[in-house]
């Protein structure tokens, strides 16, 4: 990526390691979307939707247990998925791929098809530790510092359709080690010095790096419908490759259809899927990020 000087939302996103963007989708689109997204959360509650996050597991590999309860939906783009033409019109659209390329400094040539899931309310009050999601808890100050000082060639996001106050993130902890407090708080803790609560309303996006030190606290009396996506870089190359591939794209990802994409947005989405299929071939089993 260019190295330019930031500005706008680079600017925030590279000083505090999120960013806020307000009301990107509103009107009958935000109630497409609403409408779809109930649709597929029912599925994934009733078990009728196999590809979904149970509680009481963080990360993946997930198995189908929908009996301990959900946290989360997989795989939006999936064509067996009811509504899947929909999220997958969104993930392709300008106001999604606008903000990314500008993030991450690239024009479409650059943009790698990566992953578009669903955050939900879970059935029983459920909290994610303090984590970053491709640097594990036992990494030493120097082994953090040799993974943030890379590019991390990706741009994730929380996409709301209802308020959200579920993700706590700690503003400009994805360019140092951790503190000492940081480092032997408990993995659960309700606070850490300088948090912030990312509040969305309907139709904000947050983007955030994904190796921020981050948490995810989840009210089981509060609904909850968030969109989770996330587009790559080609120069990401292996260090993409773990994070995207563990969630099981690659079963799918050939099948996706874009036959309601618009001529030029069908060929991006066809050029961004065969650089995910590169990626997948030349990186082979990439195993897991983080355990647990």
């Amino acid at each position: 990526m260019p190295a330019q000087k930031a500005s706008g939302h680079l600017a925030d996103l590279e000083r505090d390691g999120f960013v806020v963007i307000r009301g990107i989708v509103s009107g009958q689109k935000l109630e497409e979307l609403r409408d779809a997204s109930r649709k597929v959360e029912k599925l994934g509650r009733s078990g009728q939707w196999p590809h979904i996050r149970t509680v009481g597991k963080q990360f993946p590999p997930w198995t189908f247990s929908p009996e301990k309860g959900i946290w989360g939906v997989q795989h939006l783009m999936n064509p067996e998925l009811p509504g899947h033409e929909i999220f997958t019109r969104q993930y392709f659209s300008e106001e999604i791929l606008s903000i990314v390329r500008e993030l991450l400094q690239c024009n479409d040539e650059e943009l790698v098809m990566e992953l578009f899931n669903m955050l939900v309310r879970p059935d029983g009050d459920f909290e994610l530790r303090w984590h970053r999601d491709d640097i594990p808890a036992e990494a030493t100050a120097e082994e953090e510092m040799e993974r943030l000082g890379r590019p991390g060639f990706h741009a994730q996001y929380n996409f709301a359709l209802w308020e959200d106050e579920s993700l706590v993130v700690v503003p400009g902890s994805h360019k140092r080690p951790r503190t000492e407090t940081e480092r032997n708080a408990d993995p659960f803790e309700k606070v850490l010095p300088d948090q912030l609560i990312v509040k969305l309303g309907p139709g904000d996006i947050a983007f955030y790096n994904n190796n921020i030190l981050h948490r995810g606290v989840y009210d089981s009396k509060k609904d909850r419908v968030t969109l989770h996506g996330s587009v790559g870089h080609s120069g990401g190359s292996l260090l993409r490759a773990r994070n995207v591939l563990q969630h099981g794209i690659g079963g799918y990802v050939d099948k996706v259809d874009f036959s309601k994409l618009s001529g030029r947005e069908g060929q991006r989405a066809e050029e961004m899927r065969a650089r995910l299929v590169k990626l997948g071939s030349e990186n082979g089993d990439v195993g897991y990020s983080l355990q647990g």
